[in-house]
């Protein structure tokens, strides 16, 4: 309906790479969630840059909203620390060692 309307809308996934109790590779067909949307038009950023982030909803917005052109999706890739809950601790689908990585690695607040 907003794709028909062309209604100025950004959809937002965030892609936390994880699923409960797994990753998005062993619970979805189509990984690629900014592709999803149909006639939409998609984009992916990195969500753990908060300036790509920035930059990324500037383009977005005046696309969408300033220039009329109808909604888009946006799929930020982020990375979840944690498990989902307390029976999710979420070390058996991966490492102590890759979640320090990416924290050396891209944490948005360092």
């Amino acid at each position: 309906m907003a794709g028909l309307w062309k209604l100025p809308c950004i959809f937002l996934c965030e892609n936390n790479k994880y699923a409960m109790g797994t990753s998005v590779e062993r619970a979805a067909h189509n990984t690629e969630f900014f592709k999803r949307g149909d006639n939409i038009p998609g984009v992916r950023a990195n969500g753990m840059n908060i300036f790509t982030v920035r930059e990324t909803m500037k383009m977005l917005k005046q696309y969408s909203a300033l220039e009329g052109k109808g909604p888009v999706f946006l799929e930020l890739n982020t990375y979840r620390y944690h498990g989902h809950s307390m029976s999710d601790p979420g070390l058996t689908y991966r490492t102590r060692e890759e979640v320090a990585e990416i924290r050396k690695t891209t944490d948005p607040i360092l």
